[in-house]
């Protein structure tokens, strides 16, 4: 997984606490109004990717706790402190509204208060990529391996290159955790070397490998998907259950609509990118 600014597991590892350096005075938005407003949200074939609720805090500190989960990142601590999530969720929810990161919350279009990931990006801190962003996501460990968070990695990835002028999403990951590298080359980066990171929840510097998508390369990757002929959809069909007795997860009625962007995955092609979104606010 990765390991972004608030929420993060496979990529990102950031030596810095979210907080410190979220809606800072002076600091211009990166995201436009459309998504700073809680209504907002991105539809995938399979997914809805909303704001994180304060609802949520049972569900996130059910998989963000888990040592296999909370190992590949960089600052989520284990065992996970009470009231962590909660805090977490609190910030992220901050950097949504003043639009210097977006954190939303992957659920199954059939259960949208059923939480289980979660996917965030918001303003590099690599030198000299100050323009850049960076991208992490976590989901939990028992829906992994078929394709749900590259679908989500892919809807989050054209609402950055559409809406923002970032030339550049970075990411990074543990080199023990080959399924994020594999994420990473299916959503179109490509590494970009090998360096020590300072992971404060590991106890210190470990060895990460960076990815890097640049928005000439994005820009190709849809254009190549849309001119590619179209093949049957697979994998649409899943179970996205979870046992609530190992996770957390909590169920409830479908959430009310609100601004969303649909974006149709065709998985059965690899899951390079998705056909693109249209825009339909309610």
């Amino acid at each position: 997984m990765a390991d972004p600014v608030a929420f993060e597991e496979s990529g990102s590892h950031s030596s810095q606490h979210p907080a410190s350096h979220l809606g800072s005075a002076g600091q211009a938005p990166l995201f436009p109004d459309l998504t700073r407003d809680d209504v907002f949200r991105l539809e995938t074939p399979r997914l809805w990717l909303r704001w994180p609720r304060h609802s949520d805090r049972a569900a996130l500190a059910g998989f963000a706790g888990l040592k296999q989960v909370a190992e590949m990142t960089g600052s989520w601590p284990h065992p996970l402190p009470e009231g962590e999530a909660e805090r977490r969720i609190f910030e992220a929810r901050k950097a949504n509204a003043t639009g210097t990161s977006l954190f939303l919350a992957l659920t199954p279009r059939t259960r949208p208060n059923h939480q289980i990931g979660v996917i965030g990006i918001g303003r590099s801190k690599l030198p000299g990529c100050e323009q850049d962003l960076e991208i992490g996501y976590m989901l939990h460990p028992d829906l992994r391996g078929q394709g749900l968070m590259i679908e989500a990695a892919q809807a989050v990835l054209n609402t950055v290159f559409g809406y923002t002028a970032a030339p550049a999403v970075h990411a990074w990951t543990r080199v023990v955790n080959p399924a994020s590298r594999r994420l990473l080359e299916k959503c179109g980066f490509r590494h970009n070397g090998s360096a020590l990171r300072d992971l404060p929840a590991r106890g210190g510097m470990l060895p990460c490998e960076a990815f890097v998508l640049d928005r000439k390369t994005w820009a190709a990757l849809v254009n190549w998907r849309q001119s590619a002929p179209m093949l049957p959809q697979s994998g649409s069909q899943v179970d996205l259950s979870v046992r609530a007795s190992e996770s957390g997860l909590a169920s409830g009625p479908n959430a009310q609509s609100g601004r969303s962007i649909r974006t149709d995955a065709d998985l059965s092609s690899g899951g390079v990118i998705p056909r693109g979104g249209v825009l339909t606010c309610a």
